[in-house]
């Protein structure tokens, strides 16, 4: 076993291997406008772009789950993330829709395994009772790309043109792939232990087959595709149609980022209080009100900084309550196979969603985007549906058969 020393470290370039992956999607969304102009692409075809990676992450990160477990996870992660880096930098060099479009697929291909075989690292090397801990670590990557990273970026764009960001993204993974390959040790350990691939399947269709996991899978779907009906368009939206100065986009991001990860914080005990109906109908609430006064039908001299505020703030309480709730779905002997799916499943509801709020908008000759109203409603309706799963899934969580915990081996 590696000593707690190895552990941080390992941790640290694994949060590293998150920070850049993370950083590299969710940049390209508020990016959307300035590449639009500069390649000529339509604000109404935003959506196509982020829709790509996440329809790309989704198909590979599922395909993934079949053949990664084969190799060590060193070179499967090294492997990964010069992938990512190649896909990344492709997107600086676009010169067209379709050339941007190819360099999301390559980058979305390799973005989405690299984020399973990380989590696998750290369930590899991190014991049972230091787990969470390591995994909060990483998951905390997010938060910093949302906080620091994505109003860099913008900031970078804003000085340096669109490619700017996406060469300095690919500059980033380019070391911590090269950190990956020199500084951690080999793993072959899951080799040793590796299931046969007939009695995986089984496993995996026995585990989809469950009505529990099934509506699980339905609520996560419902819940990415309330979000990303109308993300991939705010960045336009605000700019275009409420005159939000491009010059600011990055205080937006900042200021969301910065009140989302303290409200983390906040509403992971109260769900643990309340129970995750409850705090994700508060996330309704807050979401379908703001929705309706910042797009379905604007309120003059609202702020656009108070609409994206309040946004993230109801999607904090939804998202809290919506992981906290599925992680009790799966049993703990198949918790990576559950998760690997519910990856795919928010992957390609994210893609569906941006892929239809395309098709729904449209660009006015002054570059406003006509059709946020509808593109809003239908994420209203979305948003209200959530809640009546959350209680189905909470009550079937309820009164299913108490798992026995899984006990560590000796090693």
């Amino acid at each position: 076993m590696p000593s707690q020393r190895s552990e941080r470290s390992i941790i640290f370039l694994i949060a590293a291997v998150q920070f850049v992956n993370i950083l590299d999607f969710v940049m390209v969304m508020p990016l959307g406008p300035d590449f639009a102009v500069a390649l000529g692409i339509p604000m109404s075809d935003i959506g196509l772009i982020g829709g790509s990676y996440t329809a790309a992450a989704a198909v590979s990160g599922l395909a993934g789950a079949f053949f990664l477990d084969r190799f060590d996870r060193r070179s499967a992660l090294a492997v990964a993330m010069l992938g990512l880096v190649l896909g990344t930098a492709a997107g600086g060099l676009a010169t067209g829709m379709s050339s941007l479009l190819a360099a999301r697929v390559l980058a979305g291909a390799f973005g989405g395994p690299a984020t399973s075989v990380a989590f696998s690292i750290v369930a590899d090397v991190i014991p049972p009772e230091r787990r969470g801990k390591a995994m909060g670590t990483v998951m905390g990557s997010f938060s910093v790309a949302s906080v620091l990273g994505l109003p860099a970026g913008l900031e970078l764009a804003r000085r340096g043109g669109f490619p700017a960001p996406f060469f300095a993204v690919a500059a980033l993974g380019l070391v911590v792939a090269g950190l990956a390959i020199f500084l951690l040790p080999s793993m072959r350990g899951h080799l040793d232990a590796a299931a046969p691939p007939t009695g995986a399947l089984v496993e995996l269709r026995g585990l989809v087959r469950r009505p529990l996991v099934q509506l699980s899978f339905v609520t996560t779907a419902v819940v990415m595709m309330a979000s990303f009906l109308v993300i991939p368009n705010i960045s336009a939206y605000v700019q275009n149609n409420l005159g939000y100065p491009r010059e600011r986009l990055g205080l937006l991001y900042f200021v969301g980022g910065l009140v989302s990860f303290f409200a983390m914080r906040a509403v992971g005990p109260l769900v643990d209080r309340f129970g995750s109906f409850q705090m994700g109908l508060v996330g309704a609430a807050v979401l379908s009100v703001i929705l309706y006064a910042g797009f379905v039908s604007y309120v003059p001299g609202l702020p656009v900084l108070a609409i994206f505020v309040v946004f993230m703030l109801g999607m904090t309480f939804r998202n809290v309550s919506h992981s906290t709730l599925t992680s009790k779905v799966p049993r703990p002997a198949e918790r990576a196979r559950f998760t690997s799916i519910q990856s795919a499943v928010q992957h390609l509801a994210a893609a569906l969603a941006a892929f239809l709020s395309a098709r729904m908008l449209h660009e006015l000759p002054d570059k406003r985007l006509d059709g946020m109203p509808g593109v809003a409603a239908l994420s209203i309706a979305l948003t209200l549906v959530f809640p009546l799963l959350f209680l189905l899934v909470e009550r079937r969580v309820a009164v299913a058969p108490i798992q026995p915990p899984a006990r560590a081996r000796a090693r």
